[in-house]
């Protein structure tokens, strides 16, 4: 039997691994092979009748593979050596966290904007599924600052909250849900059906994390009024959860995000979420990553008392 605060350790070195060096780019990665695995499903189960019923085959086989794979590997190691079980769950943990790297990208946007107009298209085109050839300054800071958030809900806070109710296999399965979004999750001609219920196992997934995570960020910034604002602005978004982090977020900087962008060609109109339409700053980088830290400390701090609770009620 593993005891709740035996995770501790190996949740605290995945987080510092992470926070000290990200995804290494040449590292191998469990996220890529469940690309791949994603990518040679697609190539087989996307075309003909039944493409709903298909990939929601696909959707299932793939996440619970990925559980039920990950966890017998976890009991087989765990059975053989103890210190060994854990090192592998910080290893997990390490590989399933984006803080680092999506700090790091959004200080690439702002340094780039630095330089020229057209480097920060390139640098923000990155990490937004927006067309980024026509944004001028503030609009690309808009888009950053929107990734930001809700990706500190995405890449950071829901998989610690899959972590702490299913453990490391939970927490893959998460990042496996959250692939599969990324990749067939499009309300596009091509998959709109096969990734309908990908996006909907997503949004399930995400639901509670996004919600925290947006509460959590007034918090950390003595925000106490914001929580109105993220519950009148929260719905304001195409998407059942991503609203909330960015709200939130539009609450702490003043500001105002969403408003129409293209995508694929189209012009998609987004609700505003905010009032203030006021020019971003670096100031507000700053703050937003400030907030973005504090937002992560404040969660793990959660799960680890927590942990001790269950353990010691």
């Amino acid at each position: 039997m593993v005891l709740p605060t035996e995770l501790i350790l190996p949740l605290l070195a995945g987080i510092v691994l992470d926070a000290l060096i990200g995804d290494p780019e040449r590292w191998p990665h469990p996220v890529i092979a469940f690309g791949k695995a994603i990518s040679w499903g697609e190539k087989r189960l996307n075309n003909g009748e039944n493409r709903f019923l298909k990939g929601a085959i696909l959707t299932l086989l793939c996440v619970g593979s990925v559980f039920a794979g990950s966890y017998g590997i976890l009991q087989g190691i765990n059975s053989i050596d103890h210190t060994l079980f854990l090192i592998a769950n910080g290893i997990i943990v390490f590989f399933c966290l984006a803080a680092h790297t999506l700090i790091k990208e959004v200080r690439n946007v702002n340094r780039a904007l630095a330089q020229s107009l057209d480097e920060g298209r390139t640098q923000v085109a990155r990490i937004v599924g927006r067309d980024t050839s026509n944004l001028n300054a503030h609009q690309i800071r808009t888009a950053a600052l929107e990734t930001l958030a809700e990706n500190l809900s995405d890449g950071v806070i829901a998989p610690l909250f899959w972590f702490a109710l299913l453990g490391a296999p939970g927490m893959l399965a998460y990042k496996m849900v959250n692939t599969l979004d990324s990749m067939i999750g499009y309300k596009s001609d091509r998959y709109l059906l096969l990734g309908r219920f990908a996006a909907k196992l997503d949004d399930v997934a995400n639901w509670i994390p996004a919600r925290l995570t947006g509460w959590l960020m007034l918090l950390v910034s003595g925000k106490w009024k914001g929580f109105t604002f993220v519950h009148k602005y929260g719905r304001c978004h195409s998407s059942p959860n991503s609203g909330y982090p960015e709200a939130a977020l539009a609450a702490i900087l003043d500001c105002r995000f969403g408003g129409p962008n293209v995508y694929f060609g189209k012009i998609v109109e987004k609700p505003y979420i905010g009032t203030t339409a006021r020019e971003l700053t670096y100031d507000d980088f700053a703050k937003a990553i400030q907030v973005n830290v504090w937002t992560q400390v404040a969660f793990v701090g959660i799960m680890i008392a927590v942990m001790i609770l269950k353990q010691h009620p």
